[in-house]
């Protein structure tokens, strides 16, 4: 089999390292390995898929196959005959009857479909892959051909891309602007930036391969077909959170452990998301549902698969055992804050802390529950951008809940609210999100942290609102003309399946 070899994106202005070029991966090629026959028992015993189980932990582990499943992308292209030939069986499933509706190929527009010989093999690669790297085998596996990028940008591109890192700290940061001007890798980019602006690869001394390696990996694992849930939202999330750092009232109280923290918690929070929601896998039986007990499905699988590749990357390995656990776990903490369904109790926490006056942020348990807050707010914080950005934010969100409604309606699920496109529009869902789930958030985070910033995010939010509040009557008009033409069509007898939403 023919394997080719192409180089890393690295840093703008920074040479390939000579050892990078020479490493052949995590795959052994010598004539002893067991990759191409029979998997070795001890590799078993190390590599156990997908999901394994810790001791420790009463939940599973979600942990990419380390070897095998998983190759620096940039360096190596993927061994399709590598993966196949690992012989793990497939995870055990339910019979559900809607469990075809699977979130790993939900946004795939393939017109053709696999053969019956290659079912067998891909249903053996789903364990050893993220959902994302899934779909990249499974077009391999088809015969179609992946697009290659260009990884080589233009010096006047670059050079636009290093003048807006200089302002990463302002609120009008154009992320869709930087995305571009960095070709699709503003997670990338934006994430190493702040690591070395801080300092943190220094003072952790992280190995600079094995973190862009780990960032490579990161934005792979986020979706790009989503409309909302993608790299680029990772990154907008992550310079939100740099902004919030650069506050008083943490900038003069955080150490170096809990920035390294959130910048990580930010740029992982959504990783692997699937563009539903957590009840559409809930109510199709989804493994995943069953496998976290309904419970913060989504946030719980971020989390474990940010795990999984900091363990596949080994970034953390140089430090003790026990330090790198609680990295993984006050991780976890952080993600898991970002469960909007519990957004009442952390934010009446945070407006008892307020009204008692009880934060110390010497406390670092204190220092955590902020940098729990933090996160939530850099999450949504959509409606407080200018109105430029927020309105295609806005878009993009709308259009993946209605998305959902589409695949629900097309396999006869009931649709989830604010997932109907004949019913909701931008204007009236955006307006209920900034009434009761984004002011008195951020109203509770001025009180915290009474600055321009916080000031400038309240009035952001209250022109944005005015402004759908504005639009309204356009939305609705359209959205009543598109259900007339739909009950006219239906009139006619035009099947409803036939119609274009």
């Amino acid at each position: 089999m023919e394997v080719c070899y192409q180089l890393p994106v690295l840093p703008l202005d920074r040479p390939v390292p000579k050892h990078v070029l020479s490493r052949r991966g995590a795959i052994s090629f010598s004539s002893s390995s067991s990759l191409f026959g029979a998997p070795d028992p001890r590799q078993l015993s190390q590599r156990r898929g997908a999901i394994s189980y810790d001791s420790s932990d009463q939940t599973a582990l979600y942990i990419r196959m380390l070897g095998a499943c998983v190759v620096f992308k940039q360096l190596f292209a993927r061994d399709v005959r590598v993966r196949s030939q690992v012989g793990f069986e497939p995870e055990r499933r339910s019979s559900h009857p809607y469990l075809c509706i699977d979130f790993r190929t939900l946004h795939t527009r393939l017109s053709c479909g696999s053969s019956p010989a290659d079912s067998g093999t891909e249903k053996r690669v789903h364990r050893l892959l993220s959902f994302q790297r899934y779909l990249h085998s499974s077009r391999l596996l088809r015969g179609i051909p992946q697009q290659i990028p260009l990884h080589i940008l233009d010096e006047d591109y670059s050079g636009q891309a290093r003048c807006m890192l200089e302002k990463v700290g302002s609120w009008n940061f154009d992320i869709f602007l930087f995305d571009k001007l960095t070709n699709g890798n503003s997670l990338i980019t934006l994430t190493l930036h702040l690591l070395n602006q801080y300092g943190l690869v220094d003072l952790f001394q992280l190995d600079m391969v094995k973190l862009w390696r780990f960032l490579v990996l990161v934005q792979e694992d986020y979706h790009n077909d989503n409309p909302y849930h993608n790299s680029v939202h990772a990154a907008d999330v992550t310079q939100a959170m740099y902004c919030y750092l650069q506050e008083p009232m943490l900038s003069k109280s955080l150490t170096s452990y809990d920035i390294l923290l959130g910048l990580l918690a930010a740029a992982t929070h959504d990783l692997d998301h699937p563009g539903v929601n957590q009840p559409f896998l809930i109510k199709t039986d989804h493994y995943l549902a069953t496998l976290y007990r309904n419970t913060s499905v989504l946030e719980n699988h971020h989390w474990k698969s940010a795990v999984g590749l900091l363990r596949e990357t080994g970034l953390f390995s140089h430090l003790p055992p026990e330090d790198s656990m609680n990295m993984e776990r006050e991780l976890g903490s952080l993600i898991l804050a970002t469960d909007i369904s519990r957004q009442n109790d952390y934010l009446s926490r945070f407006r008892t802390h307020l009204d008692q006056e009880s934060l110390c942020l010497s406390n670092a348990s204190h220092r955590h529950f902020v940098l729990q807050m933090a996160l939530k707010c850099a999450d949504i914080c959509n409606p407080c951008r200018p109105w430029e950005l927020s309105k295609q934010w806005s878009e993009k969100v709308t259009e993946e809940f209605f998305e959902q409604g589409d695949i629900e309606k097309k396999h006869k699920l009931q649709v989830s609210p604010l997932c109907d496109r004949e019913t909701n529009t931008v204007g009236n869902i955006q307006i209920g999100f900034m009434t009761y789930v984004a002011e008195p958030l951020f109203g509770e985070w001025a009180r915290f942290s009474d600055t321009r910033l916080s000031q400038t995010m309240l009035g952001h939010m209250g022109l944005n609102k005015a402004s759908w509040g504005g639009l309204q009557p356009e939305q609705t008009a359209i959205s009543e003309e598109t259900e007339t033409s739909a009950r006219g069509s239906r009139s006619k007898g035009i099947p409803q399946g036939s119609r274009k939403s």
